[in-house]
C-alpha cells in the first residue's frame, strides 16, 4: 500500500531514518554477539551464534528495505512521488522466515533443554513459525484488493502466533523456576518481551485496514522496525545475560569474569569442582 501515496519530506524521512536505524541496530547486535560469544560455557555459545547470523540476515533485508524505499519514490520540489520501482514488505517476511526459527532455538538452548524434548519443541516452534510467516505473507497482498481477505488470513496467522507464545511460555514458566538467581527471572522477562514485540507485528499489518493514511504507512515502518530490534537485538542480548549467568553459576571463569563475581567464594569453587573442564577452556 505504501505505493498509492505521495509522501511529505518529513514522512519520507522519518521512514528513510527508522530503516537506517533498524541496519544500525542489527549490526551492533552483530558486533556485540560476537564479541561476547565465549563469555559463556561451549553448550550455550551456539546461542550466540544464531543471534549473529539473526542480526546478518535482518540487516541485509533492511538495508535492502532502505534502498528499495528511496529508489521507490523521486522528488518533484513538493512532494515525494511515485517512480518506476516499487517497495515491497514482502522481504521481511522472507527475513523472519530464516530469523524466527533461529530465535526459537536460541530459548531450547539457553534453558539447557536437549535430546526428545529439544526435537518436540523445536518442530512446534518452526512448523508452527513458519505457518504463521507464510499465512501473513500471502494476506499482504490482499491489502489494496481485499480488505476481507487481509483480515482473514491475518487471523489464521495470528492463531499460529498465539500457539507459538502458548509454546514458549509453558517452555518458559516450567523450566523458570530450576534456573539458578536470577535467570528464572530474566526468563520470564524475556517471555513478556517477547509477547510485546510479536503483537507489534499483527498491528503493523493491519494499518491498511485502520489507517490507509500517508502517516499509516509511516506507522506501519516504525512498528515493524520497532518489533524487529526489539525482538532480535533485545532478545538475544537478554538470552546471553542469561547464557552468562548460567555459566557463572556453573564456575565458568570467563563468564565469572565479565560478570565481576567473586571467583573465590566457596560456591564458585564447589561449581568449579563439579565441573573442571570448563576451567581449562
Amino acid at each position: 500500500m505504501e505505493n498509492h501515496f505521495a509522501y511529505t519530506s518529513a514522512q519520507f524521512d522519518i521512514i528513510t531514518h527508522v530503516l537506517t536505524l533498524g541496519v544500525g541496530a542489527q549490526i551492533a547486535g552483530l558486533i556485540y554477539f560476537v564479541l561476547t560469544r565465549k563469555n559463556s560455557a561451549p553448550r550455550y555459545q551456539l546461542s550466540s551464534v544464531l543471534s549473529a547470523v539473526v542480526m546478518v540476515s535482518a540487516a541485509l533485508i533492511l538495508l535492502n528495505q532502505q534502498i528499495n524505499w528511496t529508489s521507490a519514490f523521486t522528488w518533484d520540489g513538493q512532494m515525494w512521488q511515485r517512480s518506476d520501482s516499487t517497495f515491497s514488505n514482502g522481504y521481511r517476511y522472507v527475513n523472519w522466515s530464516i530469523d524466527v526459527p533461529m530465535l526459537l532455538t536460541q530459548l531450547l538452548i539457553v534453558l539447557g533443554i536437549t535430546g526428545a524434548k529439544f526435537k518436540k519443541i523445536w518442530l512446534g516452534f518452526t512448523l508452527g513459525g513458519l505457518a504463521m510467516i507464510y499465512t501473513g505473507y500471502v494476506g499482504q497482498y490482499y491489502e489494496t484488493t481485499s480488505i476481507p481477505n487481509l483480515l482473514i488470513w491475518g487471523g489464521i496467522s495470528s492463531v499460529f502466533m498465539v500457539y507459538i507464545c502458548y509454546l514458549v511460555g509453558t517452555t518458559i514458566f516450567r523450566t523458570a523456576h530450576t534456573l539458578p538467581g536470577t535467570t528464572g527471572g530474566l526468563m520470564r522477562n524475556i517471555f513478556w518481551l517477547l509477547i510485546f514485540s510479536w503483537t507489534l507485528y499483527p498491528i503493523a499489518y493491519l494499518v491498511p485496514w485502520f489507517m490507509p493514511t500517508e502517516w499509516g504507512m509511516v506507522l506501519r515502518q516504525v512498528l515493524y522496525t520497532v518489533a524487529d530490534i526489539t525482538s532480535k537485538v533485545i532478545y538475544g542480548v537478554m538470552l546471553s545475560r542469561v547464557a552468562d549467568e548460567r555459566s557463572a553459576h556453573e564456575g565458568y571463569l570467563p563468564a565469572l569474569e565479565s560478570l565481576g563475581w567473586d571467583t573465590e567464594s566457596t560456591q564458585i569453587q564447589e561449581q568449579q569442582a563439579r565441573h573442571p573442564e570448563l576451567q581449562k577452556l
